[in-house]
């Protein structure tokens, strides 16, 4: 294969700070750009909808947990890897929009439920959709055979990495 971005990358360290040159560089490089691609992607997508990744994320997380299109601030919290303020934000945007709605918890004063109002879940599928054949125009760009592999490799990669990192428990 011909040597791509992160192989000149790599080289490059390997003269200036070899000890740091190897695999784990290699790897976190790889899935960092092949992150930025689909996020690249997908934001493209959402800009036509006058969304961002954050209100994109909160509102296909509320429709994927199903009717009735609701959860609590902490759950979208935990769901997304957001801060607690940086939900709070994206929340007050989307009640704004009106895409939410925020209501209190009748059994918990403290808490509140943010729902899809019916105009949210009609953005909320739309933006999915579009995503969703944005990242398919991507990977269609990768032999489905490799794209396959690539998944499964990355499930057990996720596997041995994500436990307190990604999830704590």
């Amino acid at each position: 294969m011909e040597p791509d971005h992160v192989d000149e990358i790599i080289s490059a360290w390997r003269v200036e700070m070899p000890e740091i040159a190897g695999l784990p560089l290699e790897l976190a490089k790889r899935t960092a750009l092949l992150v930025s691609a689909f996020e690249l992607t997908a934001a493209s997508a959402l800009d036509k909808l006058h969304l961002t990744q954050a209100e994109y994320g909160v509102l296909a997380t509320l429709r994927r947990v199903g009717a009735p299109y609701r959860l609590k601030p902490t759950d979208l919290t935990q769901a997304l890897l957001l801060s607690s303020g940086g939900t709070s934000n994206v929340i007050k945007r989307l009640v704004a929009a009106g895409y939410v709605s925020r209501e209190a918890d009748a059994e918990d004063g403290r808490s509140s439920w943010v729902e899809l109002t019916p105009l949210g879940v009609e953005t909320a599928e739309e933006a999915v959709r579009a995503t969703t054949a944005a990242h398919a125009r991507l990977v269609s760009r990768i032999p489905d055979a490799t794209a396959r592999a690539l998944s499964e490799h990355l499930r057990v990669a996720l596997a041995a990495v994500e436990e307190g990192v990604l999830i704590h428990r």
